[in-house]
């Protein structure tokens, strides 16, 4: 499995979406979609960058009950994203019932990976608020076992946790990971961060990067940059 930067698209609408990737001449990298661009501009967004040439990161969180995450999963398998997400928490039933409908008639379908604990979420929260009062990186690697008990491909961490997760789920289990920032950089509500190079050495297979990037003075420079020190 390669490595690679994802670019997190967090902009409000179509025509920013559009006027940032314009600025990569010659290049297509792989991209996230979430929640705010996907709320405001719906399935023909990811459509219109997809027939552009990037891979696509669907990154919705989807957490319900488990028929429901079926339906919902169907129509996302229409899409022809490359990864998409769910909460681990929603239990395995959720897990296997989403990959019963991601998968396509013809057998194929996204890679589909669980969310463990949010980038933003630490030890003080956790227990206070989620009233979980087991060690963070437990509760990470409880859940990452859960998505591997499901079928699932992979999942969602923090940089700090995937090798532990490989360790205990095998090298073939992707860690895509947020919470990644340039040495020095504001890390906003992230909680649980590295620089590029830490992450590489931590074992990540995949980078989650948003604000690093897309609000550089000059982000394809930017994304070069954090290119080089992942993936060398």
């Amino acid at each position: 499995m390669g490595k690679d930067v994802i670019i997190a698209l967090d902009f409000p609408g179509r025509e920013e979406t559009l006027a940032f990737l314009d600025r990569f001449t010659g290049k297509k990298p792989f991209v996230k979609i979430g929640m705010e661009l996907f709320y405001a501009e719906g399935p023909q967004i990811v459509r219109e960058i997809k027939r552009r040439g990037h891979k696509i990161f669907l990154d919705l969180k989807l957490c319900d009950i488990p028929n429901t995450v079926k339906g919902g999963m169907r129509s996302l398998s229409q899409l022809d994203v490359d990864m998409t997400n769910l909460h681990a928490f929603g239990t395995i039933a959720m897990m296997e019932a989403a990959l019963e409908g991601l998968t396509r008639p013809d057998g194929t379908r996204p890679l589909l990976i669980a969310v463990t604990q949010l980038t933003s979420t630490d030890q003080m929260r956790m227990e206070k608020e989620l009233l979980i009062e087991k060690p963070l990186p437990e509760v990470v690697m409880h859940y990452a076992e859960l998505a591997r008990t499901a079928g699932l491909d992979g999942v969602v961490c923090s940089p700090l946790e995937a090798g532990e997760v490989h360790r205990r789920c095998g090298q073939d289990f992707v860690t895509v990971t947020p919470g990644v920032r340039f040495a020095g950089g504001d890390t906003g509500d992230q909680k649980r961060v590295t620089t590029p190079e830490k992450a590489r050495e931590l074992g990540s297979d995949y980078i989650v990067v948003g604000r690093p990037i897309t609000k550089a003075e000059d982000p394809v420079e930017a994304y070069e940059r954090c290119l080089q020190g992942f993936v060398g």
